[in-house]
C-alpha cells in the first residue's frame, strides 16, 4: 500500500486510536501489558482485562478494537480474535471518527427491528464473515 494512503488511513482512524491508547495505557498502570502486532497496538491483562470484562457481554468478549488498538482480556484471546479484530481495524480506516456512532446506531437499529444488536450488526457480520468464527457472542 502506498505510504501516503496508509498514513491517511492511520490519521483518519486516529481519534479512536487515541481512545484505545488511553484505555490501554491506564490498563498498563494496573498490571496490563502491550505489544505491537501487524498494524495494531494490542493491550491485554491487568486493567485492560478489567475494562473489557465490564462491557456489555464482557465476560464473553475476547477483544475490542478502537482504531489501531486492540484491547484484549489475555494474550491468548488476542491471538484467537486477531483476524476478526483486523477487519475492525480496516473498518476504522474506512469510517474514521464516524465508525463508533455508525456502529452504535446499527446496533440500535438491529435491536429496534427485533434482531440481535451485536451479532446482526453489519460491522460484526463483516468481521465474522472474514474470520469464519463464532468466538464472541
Amino acid at each position: 500500500m502506498n505510504r501516503i494512503v496508509f498514513l491517511a488511513r492511520v490519521l483518519w482512524a486516529s481519534p479512536n486510536t487515541l481512545l484505545g491508547l488511553v484505555i490501554g495505557g491506564v490498563g498498563m498502570c494496573f498490571g496490563g501489558r502491550a505489544r505491537i502486532c501487524g498494524r495494531a497496538i494490542e493491550f491485554y491483562g491487568g486493567g485492560t482485562k478489567w475494562f473489557v470484562q465490564r462491557l456489555p457481554h464482557g465476560q464473553f468478549t475476547l477483544a475490542l478494537t478502537l482504531g489501531h488498538t486492540i484491547l484484549g482480556q489475555t494474550e491468548a484471546s488476542l491471538d484467537i480474535s486477531r483476524k476478526h479484530e483486523t477487519v475492525h481495524i480496516l473498518q476504522y480506516e474506512r469510517w474514521g471518527p464516524f465508525l463508533l456512532p455508525a456502529y452504535f446506531l446499527s446496533s440500535l437499529y438491529m435491536w429496534l427491528i427485533g434482531r440481535r444488536f451485536y451479532r446482526d450488526n453489519p460491522f460484526e457480520r463483516e468481521a465474522y464473515d472474514a474470520d469464519g468464527g463464532e468466538h464472541n457472542l
